[in-house]
């Protein structure tokens, strides 16, 4: 074996060099072939492409938009990172041949006339991160084949004519955030299986020709946003309640798709803004309960719904408009409507016509800023309601207006500035009457959860610059305009800093990279947007019709000029870099060889597998048998010779920080047994491999279980089980281990449950020991390393001091405690879960960010698990508690729970009322009826008496 080995490396070597002294093409043949091929299948009426010609390398030639990674790969050739043949009036079709550029990130044919079907071989490319190709005329239907793409987080094929159905095989894109599939000709049924991509943020399916019926199963997506499936044919069906769970949802668009039955209850969606239900044959009453005050956007017209208007609409204060118009709701209309927004410039938009309104409520004198329409109604013939013939007319306003921006300072000189070279008056500059040249950027919002963009300009101003890299002053909004969607189509213009008045070649490049590459963030009220054009006039027209100064090409360049000098030299040196590597080779051959003796002298009880036994256990490491994944490896659940089940954690090929990581854990778990810690029952360290095994948890994390995609939930007593189990594994680390662990990773990821659902900390491949006394008997009170962990998890001083210490441990564990309470994740969208559970502490909204799936629990319980949590979580290690303390506590709020009588306990409402004062006459009713009223917890984290009940 180590000779096949030795003579491989002197063939590889040999090959290398051949290659180095091969300089005229460094691209990767098959990717220039397949590039021949793309421009073969493509008409250039503009001849973008002249300078993608056989004889010169894509990566060195600077071929248009075909974008190189700045090294070499280890097979001596560069590889094609992205193509950007947007916008360039291309028509004809794509090759096949697309599929062998197997390094490739980001396909984007945007805005073309492409005709033809999408090649499956494109499914083969398994790097690929972004395919954009909307915009064009592609038919045919979707391949199974695209199901493969597992990196792939954007997939948009919108506006073209794409018919069949969407194949089933699309829900094993596991690394999905946007599907985006409107506005073509899709039929058949949406498969139930996408409710799998656990990752999916935006799903657009809207404008197509599917039907059957909506999937429940939708209901388990943990991080969906945006469900916007309008103009389809869904006959028949109706709206499952289980929509009512999606706890992430910010919009449901579900308009003109033949749906029947009832709307059921949303109130319980904590986030959601924009709601369209319209144009479909739905019946019943509103459901009476409290949607979101984050609503902008309530569109229930043209229906059959029956019954008052819900007076929780009045309470509302984002609200920009309600359409209501023909159904059949009765009763009166309450006036609170306007009078309770937020602010009284505040765009209102009521449409009730057509419905059999017989009285308003309250005085019909709304401001300006409210457009109400009421034709249609009995009360319009109500000649005793004061002003009603104003709203009994005809349309006051259109639907959607056009907002444009001016760029002129009405004080600075008229045409001051150098027309003749794009020149202009920056708006918001903060020097008064500057003249620079913008970039101009075709940008669209493509599904926003708001009716009306001008409350919310500055702040997408705000985080728009701030995503550039930009002060505010940079960017206008020239004009935006609402597209059918509906869409918000904006001309955005972005100006260089105060001083200068074009950007430099390195700025606009950079900018484009920001753009074209998808990085700006994607905010929920905003939702999904698409780049429509990025125009370089007047000082930038020379870098049309492409960015020439790419940064592909930089490395590539010197690469071929050393390339020709160093293949000379190479041959002189082959000789002393073949006896190196054979050198290096022997000596890892012994080092592992020493590990493996070690190991097997040190670990007393921990047994050595060979590498044939993993491999049986696991059926060849079948993908079927991978149950987890992480930075060290993959876990694969195995069986061994005598059926014992075990999980077995299988290192990453070359990871340098596995192989410490691999021995720090077999180190630590060989002499640390504890019924809350995994059990390790051996390693295997063969042929190259670093695998351990461990006994198996049938339940998975603690993550998973808290996660909406978990179709069971914990229910309080579980959660404060588990929590209290974790607790006392960590508190045996840091007290009766010898010496003392510092877990440095714990987080809800490795907590497993086992077939009892007793929690075990599990993965101790980042701990360390805890400090030890130092010949003066001085013991120190941290350990100075670097900062490892799990962002999210991290305590605050180890951060920044890279000071380690048990309180560390209590932080993270805090983390999780949050984490059991609320179901969120510790960082998501930007969020941190300690900051927003501290938010709707001092706001006295707790409520708003408990878990709604843990079921009923007494309110003192409650108060003092997240009292517990919060403490945990001080940014100061000195004022959280010590592990023993955390374990105290929690054996005080179980000795608590457990008097409580099994009957008595499952009256108990399940959720929190803290965004009532104590002095409510609904506060008062609830905690007269609720035995269980909070008591001081944790000093400062006490909730003063509030009871953690929810209103009936």
């Amino acid at each position: 074996m180590e000779g096949v080995r030795y003579s491989g490396y002197v063939f590889t070597t040999a090959i290398y060099c051949f290659m180095l002294l091969t300089v005229a093409q460094v691209t990767h043949p098959s990717e220039v072939s397949a590039l021949i091929s793309v421009k073969s299948g493509l008409i250039d009426n503009m001849e973008y492409l002249k300078d993608w010609q056989k004889g010169t390398d894509p990566c060195t030639s600077n071929w248009t938009e075909v974008y190189c990674f700045d090294k070499v790969g280890t097979d001596g050739y560069f590889h094609v990172r992205e193509l950007r043949l947007m916008n360039m009036n291309l028509s004809g079709s794509l090759a096949p041949e697309l599929g062998q550029l197997s390094h490739l990130k980001i396909m984007n044919f945007m805005w073309n006339d492409l005709t033809g079907s999408v090649p499956g071989e494109i499914g083969n490319i398994k790097s690929l991160k972004l395919l954009l190709l909307n915009g064009n005329r592609f038919s045919g239907s979707l391949p199974d084949q695209l199901g493969y793409l597992l990196n792939l987080r954007i997939f948009q094929i919108d506006q073209n004519q794409i018919s069949g159905s969407i194949p089933k095989s699309f829900s094993h894109l596991n690394s999905m955030q946007h599907i985006h599939f409107n506005n073509n000709s899709l039929s058949g049924q949406i498969p139930k299986e996408l409710s799998n991509i656990s990752t999916l943020i935006h799903l657009l399916l809207d404008s197509n020709n599917l039907s059957g019926y909506l999937p429940p199963e939708f209901s388990a997506f943990p991080s969906i946003r945006i469900i916007q499936l309008d103009n389809n044919n869904f006959s028949h069906s109706d709206i499952p309640a289980s929509y009512g769970n999606i706890s992430s949802l910010v919009k449901l668009s579900l308009r003109n798709c033949k749906l029947q039955g009832s709307i059921p209850d949303l109130s319980r969606i904590q986030n959601l803004s924009y709601l369209d239900l319209s144009w479909n044959q739905l019946s019943g009453s509103i459901p009476q309960n409290k949607l979101s005050n984050n609503m902008t956007t309530i569109i229930l017209s043209h229906n059959r719904l029956d019954g008052s208007i819900p007076k929780s609409f009045s309470s509302i204060p984002s609200l920009q408009k309600l359409s209501l118009e023909n159904n059949l709701l009765n009763g009166s209309f309450s006036t609170d409507i306007w009078q309770k927004k937020l602010t009284s410039t505040s765009r209102l938009d009521i449409d009730l016509r057509n419905n059999s309104l017989s009285d308003i409520s309250g005085t019909l004198e709304p401001p300006l800023s409210v457009t109400l329409r009421l034709q249609g109604n009995p009360v319009c013939s109500n000649a005793s309601v004061r002003n009603i013939i104003k709203f009994c007319g005809s349309e006051a306003r259109a639907e959607h207006e056009t907002t444009n921006s001016t760029n002129v300072n009405g004080s600075c000189p008229i045409h001051a500035c150098p027309k003749d070279n794009y020149y202009e008056y920056v708006p918001t500059s903060p020097v008064p009457c500057s003249c620079a040249s913008p970039l101009r950027v075709g940008w669209r919002l493509k599904s926003p959860s708001f009716s009306y963009f001008d409350p919310y300009v500055h702040y997408f101003l705000l985080y728009m610059t701030s995503d550039l890299h930009l002060d505010l002053y940079q960017m206008l909004i020239e004009s935006s305009s609402w597209e059918e969607g509906p869409r918000l189509r904006m001309h955005l213009k972005v100006f260089p800093a105060v001083g200068v008045s074009t950007f430099n070649k390195s700025e606009v490049i950079r900018i484009s990279e920001l753009f074209s590459s998808w990085d700006i963030s994607v905010v929920d009220l905003f939702g999904p947007y698409e780049l429509l054009n990025f125009t370089l006039l007047g000082p930038y027209s020379y870098l049309n019709p492409d960015i020439q100064a790419k940064h592909k090409s930089k490395g590539a360049l010197i690469a071929a000029i050393v390339a020709g000098v160093f293949a000379a030299f190479v041959s002189t040196i082959i000789a002393v870099l073949i006896k190196r590597q054979h050198a290096k080779y022997q000596s890892i051959l012994s080092s592992r060889k020493r590990l493996s003796s070690r190991l097997s002298i040190k670990m007393d009880g921990i047994k050595s597998f060979t590498f044939r036994e993993m491999t049986l256990a696991t059926n060849n490491f079948d993908i079927s048998n991978q149950v987890g994944e992480g930075g060290y490896g993959t876990v694969f659940k195995g069986i061994l010779a005598d059926k014992t089940i075990v999980a077995i954690k299988r290192a990453k090929e070359g990871s340098l920080q596995g192989q410490k990581e691999f021995l720090t854990e077999i180190s630590l778990l060989s002499r640390v047994h504890h019924r809350n810690l995994v059990s390790l029952l051996g390693y295997c360290d063969e042929e190259g491999e670093q695998m351990l095994v461990y006994e198996f948890m049938c339940n998975g994390t603690l993550r998973n279980w808290i996660s909406v995609t978990c179709k069971e939930s914990l229910k309080f007593g579980a959660r404060l089980q588990i929590a209290l189990g974790a607790a006392k594994g960590i508190l045996y680390l840091h007290t009766e281990a010898h010496p003392p662990i510092f877990h440095r990773d714990i987080k809800a990821s490795n907590i497993l449950l086992d077939s009892k659902m007793t929690a075990k900390v599990a993965d101790f491949g980042l701990s360390r020991l805890a400090p030890v006394q130092d010949d003066e008997g001085v013991l120190p009170n941290h350990v100075s390393t670097i900062v490892k962990g799990t962002p999210g998890y991290l305590d605050p001083e180890y951060f920044l001091t890279r000071k380690l210490t048990d309180k560390s441990d209590v932080y993270s564990l805090g983390v999780v405690f949050l984490e059991i309470l609320t179901g969120m994740r510790p960082i998501s969208h930007g969020k941190n879960i300690v900051r927003e559970v501290h938010l709707a502490h001092d706001s006295e909204k707790m409520y708003s960010v408990m878990d709604s799936t843990m079921g009923p629990y007494p309110s003192e319980c409650m108060e003092k698990f997240a009292a517990l949590a919060l403490k945990c979580c001080e940014d100061k290690p000195e004022d959280r508690p010590s592990m023993l303390k955390v374990v105290r506590e929690l054996e005080t709020i179980q000795s608590i729970l457990n008097m409580i009588p099994d009957t008595e306990a499952d009256t108990v409402d399940s959720k929190t009322k803290f965004n009532e004062p104590k002095s409510s006459s609904s506060f008062s009713e609830t905690t007269s009826r609720d035995a269980f009223l909070s008591s001081d917890v944790m000093g400062g984290y006490s909730f003063s008496g509030v009871s953690l009940t929810m209103p009936r």
